[in-house]
């Protein structure tokens, strides 16, 4: 098992029921069951003693509204079941402990707090993974954070102040394009009658920067629309590149669009777009942990599968991303699509260090358009002239590197036997370009002892 956060995992102690506690960077104390939950249960070892001796598994959780007396209620009634089932000497045990561990006199209710706080903070920092699967242990879903509202929370913040007139607050969404965001998506579910100046400014500001964002610009130009305005039409037009002209043809265009994506139904939005933006906030364990509960929950489905691989890829989490990789690929039913996805699985694991495997992806890419002198079924015509021979040389010579980097001398010479052969099939324009890549991969090689020396 390890943290999907990379974090320190080190096993303390068990339970009688094949469950672990594990110590996460050095202090708090994680419990895993064996039926495949998992949560954070103290910030302290010696708080998760209190919890364990004070406060017994059987009463840890339950309800936050009950008081002293419900809970002492509680512990009084497991506490008659466990001394008749298998603890006769539960009290004198329990004295013992609390007074040999010098535990302080803490209030039930403040020890229920503790431990509700701890299990609503394991995710996203505490995630625990199989290591063999890579699939996630199960939290219960009311300890769970809703993505949506972590991500939307400093743009509702920031739309309240701008309704109120806070300049700092429009000052702060102009010069920030990820608050800008977070500010549109809550005024696209938070809609009010008076909102068109704000939306005008965060039209002009998102029409102005033209980053790569292009889906914000045109929700910002949706809400404007909207409104129907003919002072809008210049600006809406320069937005939506010609496709708004007039005032009646705006609203018509956004209502199409509302229609299409940028409707009211918060709970209809897709995932991704709560995980990028989570992404884009810097909330990177956030978007992990909502990209791996999806890949767990994600069946053969190629399109969800390449959209995970994907996202997983670009918040760096390699490992899962080629988990949802080698899914997809197994589903390909052409020649080209397979070749497409295996050079995409062996770039996700040659990153994620397993370079055998990365080895292995290539070769099943190469099997796939006949690149090994085989003539398969569908095979791809004229692929060493397309760009697909290009990619598919150049994972070669990238793992070539790393697998001299790594010092594996075998898969190193096996696999530059293969790019060779590539560079001399591939187009003269895609040999070209690589031209750089493959002296260096050629370099490296000729640099490896010789077999047995």
């Amino acid at each position: 098992m390890h943290l999907a956060s990379g974090a320190s995992l080190e096993p303390i102690a068990g339970d009688d029921t094949g469950g672990t506690y594990f110590l996460c960077e050095g202090t708090a104390v994680l419990h895993a069951s064996s039926d495949g939950y998992a949560s954070l249960l103290a910030d302290s070892v010696g708080e998760a003693l209190e919890i364990l001796v004070r406060l017994p598994a059987w009463c840890v959780n339950v309800s936050p509204e009950l008081d002293e007396e419900g809970l002492l209620a509680a512990v009084r009634e497991g506490d008659d079941e466990a001394r008749e089932e298998f603890a006769p000497e539960l009290d004198a045990q329990r004295a013992a402990l609390i007074s040999g561990l010098g535990l302080p006199d803490r209030s039930l209710v403040e020890l229920n707090a503790l431990s509700e706080s701890a299990t609503r903070r394991t995710e996203p920092d505490y995630l625990l993974l199989n290591s063999d699967e890579l699939c996630a242990y199960q939290l219960e879903e009311s300890f769970r954070q809703s993505l949506r509202d972590v991500v939307l929370g400093p743009g509702r913040e920031a739309l309240e102040r701008m309704r109120s007139g806070d300049l700092g607050a429009w000052e702060e969404a102009a010069a920030d394009p990820v608050l800008r965001a977070g500010v549109l998506r809550a005024a696209q579910y938070d809609r009010h009658d008076g909102d068109l100046p704000l939306l005008r400014f965060l039209l002009e500001h998102e029409n102005a920067a033209r980053t790569e964002w292009f889906e914000e610009r045109r929700l910002a130009a949706v809400l404007v629309a909207l409104h129907g305005q003919d002072g809008d039409v210049a600006l809406l037009r320069s937005a939506t590149a010609g496709q708004v002209t007039d005032s009646a043809g705006a609203v018509e265009w956004a209502r199409a669009e509302e229609a299409k994506r940028h409707g009211r139904d918060v709970i209809a939005e897709s995932e991704f777009t709560w995980i990028e933006l989570a992404h884009r906030q810097g909330r990177i364990e956030h978007a992990r942990v909502a990209l791996i509960r999806l890949l767990d929950d994600t069946g053969p489905d190629a399109d969800r599968l390449r959209e995970l691989s994907r996202a997983l890829e670009r918040i760096g989490d390699h490992a899962q991303a080629a988990r949802a990789q080698f899914n997809l690929l197994s589903l390909q039913d052409t020649a080209w699509d397979r070749a497409s996805e295996a050079y995409v699985l062996a770039r996700l694991e040659r990153r994620k260090g397993d370079l055998a495997a990365a080895g292995r992806a290539l070769e099943r890419a190469r099997a796939a358009v006949g690149a090994d002198g085989t003539t398969p079924d569908g095979a791809v015509p004229q692929w060493h002239r397309r760009g697909l021979g290009r990619l598919i040389t150049e994972q070669h010579l990238e793992l070539t590197l790393a697998a001299v980097e790594a010092g594996d001398a075998e898969l190193a010479r096996t696999t530059m036997a293969h790019g060779r052969l590539l560079l001399d099939t591939i187009g003269k324009e895609s040999a070209k370009a690589l031209s750089r890549l493959s002296t260096r991969a050629k370099w490296a090689v000729v640099g490896l002892r010789p077999p047995g020396a």
